[in-house]
């Protein structure tokens, strides 16, 4: 009788210790599925282009682009409202005093641990907008080599430019041509990386189309958000508001400008 009570209890015992794993491993598999926490996301390497000719400035969108790009970066380097967390980032001119005149580009590590203030501070230093030239070719070559030598092929690489988006040719040539735009020179991107997103913001809709339609491109995939958008930025704001609190801005960042392209645009 003592030993049948015994191989019972030692039975009880095994199929409660199993319940117990079988339990934590499914609670595990539940949390790794959880659609609140969502699917882990591979880590973004993103690069940033500035326009820096006069040109952008007598756009008048300017100093907006910048408060933007200051709480953008602020914005994605503390993974506020759910924006990817870059893995790397480096911030660069698109312009030059001559055409293929290489530019610094400065690391994440110029903006780990600065406020919005700080960032903002920075970019109007290092970018003041007196360049004569509008080079994107240059900017575009410049972000392939440090891609390659940093070997960020394998991660998803987001190009945001901040520009008026009308190549330097396209200033002076005639109207309605397409050629300053076919001769923007994206090769050097197609083959990046599997996932790779060139987003040009403040355009106006006429050079967003011209984007579209006439720059050259088999894999790249691209979203143009035009000026008149971008300026709405700020209405989004919630005065009193910590910027970590600040839901509606990042939902307006997530679904105007960091909009998932799934595919090449026709």
């Amino acid at each position: 009788m003592t030993a049948g009570w015994a191989r019972r209890n030692a039975t009880r015992r095994a199929t409660g210790f199993a319940w117990v794993i079988g339990a934590l491993l499914l609670s595990l598999t539940v949390a790794g599925c959880n659609p609140q926490s969502g699917p882990r996301q591979p880590r973004l390497a993103l690069f940033v282009g500035v326009d820096t000719s006069g040109s952008f400035r007598g756009s008048g969108y300017y100093d907006n682009a910048l408060t933007f790009m200051a709480h953008y970066l602020y914005g994605h380097l503390n993974q506020l409202g759910g924006l990817a967390q870059p893995r790397e980032l480096f911030v660069g001119a698109i312009g030059g005093k001559d055409r293929n005149e290489p530019k610094a580009f400065h690391p994440i590590h110029d903006f780990a641990g600065k406020t919005i203030e700080q960032i903002e501070a920075d970019l109007r230093a290092w970018f003041p907008p007196t360049d004569t030239m509008t080079d994107f070719n240059s900017f575009f070559q410049q972000v392939a080599r440090i891609a390659k030598e940093r070997n960020l092929i394998l991660a998803p690489i987001t190009l945001m430019v901040v520009s008026d988006g009308v190549p330097d040719a396209g200033r002076v040539a005639a109207a309605g041509s397409d050629a300053p735009y076919r001769a923007i020179d994206l090769s050097s991107l197609e083959y990046l990386s599997r996932n790779l997103t060139l987003r040009l913001a403040y355009a106006n809709p006429k050079v967003g189309e011209n984007w579209r339609k006439h720059v050259p491109r088999q894999r790249v995939r691209l979203w143009t958000v035009d000026a008149e958008v971008m300026k709405g930025w700020t209405e989004q704001l919630q005065p009193g508001m910590a910027i970590d609190q600040q839901d509606r801005l990042w939902k307006w960042v997530q679904d105007n400008v960091d909009y998932r392209v799934r595919s090449k645009a026709a």
